[in-house]
């Protein structure tokens, strides 16, 4: 990372932002439950026992009971038959329990994902990836019940770091939007690091990769970082989040609030 006396960026904390916004979501879980006597649900989907998604998943369990909301995991083997899958994502569908549903991807190679995905009703699309709310989305004038976590992560770090986007020209990537246009939408490339003389003086760097890089002084034995070079973008850009600590946090963030907008409007408020 720069010194302190070479950075000139404002470091964007996605992890304590993430805390806030957790806090208040609590909040609303708290006052749902005092006045509706319930709580709002997610229900997580994971098939097969990939350690990366047993991690995620958990991950997400963690946070749901920080808030207060009710989490249905929904463990299945890696065998399961693409027609089970998509049985078992309507019966969720039918759980009045249930407000948010997230199937945890990638699915095994012989299950059609976007069978999956559209299966799930649109009205607990808390992932954002129904082809109704991604159709929405994509249409001016349009409004999708649900926005994609990362992006929605992402707009709500700049919104908090009082960063102003409309009128602003905004850079994206476009082999990230190739390679994972379903998660993020909108992101930087993971085939190469972005450079420091790439920013424009004072712009406001939101950094969505996440790659692990051999480091022996973890124990581990890797570190994390992003798709930007944060030492030389740090110099130049006017903001910039670090990884890990940045976007990833906000969209375990952004499920959550998700997850309660979908019981809201149950709800009836």
């Amino acid at each position: 990372m720069a010194s302190p006396s070479d950075q000139t960026a404002k470091i964007i904390d996605g992890k304590a932002i993430a805390h806030t916004i957790r806090s208040e979501i609590a909040e609303e879980v708290r006052s749902l439950s005092e006045k509706h006597g319930k709580v709002p649900g997610l229900a997580v989907v994971i098939v097969g026992d990939r350690k990366d998604s047993q991690t995620y998943v958990s991950m997400k369990r963690k946070a749901c009971a920080e808030v207060g909301i009710k989490s249905f995991d929904v463990g299945l083997p890696e065998e399961i038959s693409e027609a089970d899958l998509i049985s078992k994502v309507h019966e969720l569908n039918s759980n009045p329990d249930v407000h948010g549903i997230l199937v945890q991807l990638p699915l095994p190679k012989h299950i059609n994902e976007e069978n999956v995905l559209g299966a799930i009703s649109i009205d607990k699309d808390v992932d954002g990836f129904h082809p109704l709310n991604i159709g929405k989305l994509a249409m001016k004038g349009r409004e999708p019940l649900f926005l994609p976590c990362t992006p929605k992560g992402c707009l709500e770090l700049l919104a908090r770091s009082g960063i102003k986007i409309k009128g602003q020209q905004a850079v994206v990537d476009p082999e990230a939007i190739i390679r994972e246009a379903d998660i993020v939408i909108a992101a930087c490339g993971q085939a190469h690091m972005i450079k420091g003389n790439w920013i424009k003086p004072g712009a406001a760097v939101i950094d969505v990769g996440t790659n692990a890089v051999s480091d022996p002084s973890k124990k581990s034995g890797y570190r994390l970082v992003g798709d930007v070079d944060y030492t030389e973008a740090s110099k130049v850009a006017g903001f910039i989040t670090p990884v890990p600590g940045g976007v990833g946090p906000m969209t375990v963030a952004m499920l959550l609030r998700n997850t309660v907008d979908g019981a809201k409007r149950v709800f009836g408020q």
